[in-house]
């Protein structure tokens, strides 16, 4: 352990009054034989805040910000390397309040130890005496591969409801399983979710969509959201959804419910389209019930996947571009569209091929766990090949004519745009039109339809 922390660091613990340790992720990760690099540095002690900036700042460590009232403080050494320091503390939590509503200071680390969420988080590492502690047994927990709490586990997910979404991340990301209490006390206290910003629920919803990137956990995301369903969490965040377990599918297409085959789809989808891979079948429990059959629930699941998303405060750009994906998923599921619209649909739809490919490519495989290349993706890119080696304009600045050209032949300034969008589209069925001369009598051809 001692080889793998900054010298700076070392440095810091051999100058304090008292025991300084590291804590919570790095040394669990130490623990657990993770070879990948330490990311976070969470150090404690039992000294105030003020107490370590002295020692801190004459070792050349640079303080960003202080919290006095928790005893944190978050600082860079000389070689930007970042540490949060929080002193010894216990906190008392309100049930339902998921901040303290008091902190304590103390000396004792088992005290420590007890206000955190998962004793595989309460290992301590005495930097100066290259030694363990571990107060509530949680190296026995890293090496079972276990999530135990830290204390009675309906006290720890009632003190903080954020909790519920970190035990699904820690098993998304660690390949760790909550053990019974943990998982009783999470289900007993699922109504909590309610009380935490949609913006937190967000972000640890994107880090449990990720949760590969970390640790290498290849169904760590399926695995975080399949614990949230099972706490009952899951349902608070998308009711939408989750009105679709136990709703059957055609046999013939589907080996799982709705809720399972859209878990399933982000199971098999690459990381950059997980979060509409989840959504994408959103609309079907709606329309099932409205109108008897799922027919138009891909037009459904776009509005309700905007609606969605927004209630969870999501970036502009995803509220935007995951309901398109959504819309689209189904076009051509058949593959009985013809060239000459699907080539005017890439060319309309260019921004967003890449991603309706890889979500087709996802919810083919989620349908009966078949990896096999989708026989929709396998006719577009055969499609896309073609057409980019008939050196076919995808955007309005692939065409060999600018709107400039077309102003210089006289057309009124409010048709240009649609003079070049109907350009577009001609070039996208006749790729060798596009040369500036054909362009121009076109052009003027198409001005006088809108004359």
């Amino acid at each position: 352990m001692r080889n793998r922390i900054p010298e700076s660091l070392r440095i810091l613990a051999n100058a304090c009054p008292s025991p300084l340790y590291l804590v919570g992720g790095s040394v669990r990760d130490y623990v657990s034989g993770s070879t990948s690099s330490f990311r976070d540095y969470d150090i404690c002690a039992p000294l105030s805040a003020d107490e370590l900036i002295n020692v801190a700042s004459k070792l050349g460590f640079s303080v960003k910000s202080v919290f006095r009232n928790t005893g944190t403080v978050k600082m860079q050494d000389s070689n930007g390397t970042e540490y949060e320091y929080s002193s010894f503390r216990s906190d008392k939590y309100i049930r339902g309040v998921h901040v303290p509503v008091e902190t304590y200071f103390t000396n004792d680390i088992n005290l420590d130890a007890k206000r955190r969420d998962f004793t595989c988080n309460a290992v301590y590492y005495d930097i100066q005496k290259d030694t363990f502690v571990d107060p509530l047994d949680g190296i026995t927990a890293i090496h079972e591969k276990r999530l135990t709490t830290v204390a009675p586990a309906y006290k720890v997910f009632g003190e903080d409801g954020l909790r519920l979404m970190r035990l699904a991340r820690q098993a998304a990301h660690l390949g760790f399983s909550p053990d019974s209490e943990c998982l009783l006390g999470a289900k007993q206290n699922a109504y909590l979710i309610k009380d935490i910003s949609p913006e937190r629920i967000f972000t640890e919803l994107q880090s449990i969509l990720r949760a590969e990137e970390r640790y290498g956990n290849k169904d760590g995301a399926y695995q975080g959201l399949r614990l949230l369903e099972e706490i009952g969490v899951f349902a608070y965040i998308f009711p939408e959804l989750q009105l679709g377990k136990n709703m059957i599918q055609r046999k013939d297409f589907h080996d799982y419910d709705v809720l399972e085959h859209s878990l399933r789809a982000v199971k098999y989808a690459d990381n950059s389209i997980r979060l509409a891979a989840l959504l994408h079948d959103i609309g079907k429990p709606f329309c099932q019930n409205r109108d008897g059959n799922v027919h138009e629930h891909h037009k459904e699941g776009a509005l309700l996947a905007k609606q969605v998303l927004t209630r969870l405060k999501a970036p502009n750009y995803l509220i935007k571009r995951i309901p398109a994906l959504i819309e689209w998923h189904m076009y051509d599921m058949d593959c009985k569209t013809s060239e000459r619209k699907l080539r005017r649909f890439f060319v309309t739809h260019y921004t967003l091929l890449d991603e309706l490919l890889l979500l087709k490519q996802a919810d083919f495989s989620a349908c009966k766990d078949d990896t096999s290349v989708a026989p929709t993706c396998q006719k577009w890119r055969t499609l896309l090949a073609k057409m980019k080696a008939e050196n076919t304009p995808f955007t309005l600045k692939q065409l060999a004519i600018s709107g400039k050209d077309v102003l210089d032949l006289g057309i009124k300034p409010n048709h240009v745009s649609t003079i070049l969008n109907e350009l577009l589209l001609h070039a996208a069925t006749n790729p060798a039109d596009n040369n500036k001369q054909t362009l121009i009598k076109l052009a003027l051809s198409f001005e006088k339809s809108l004359s």
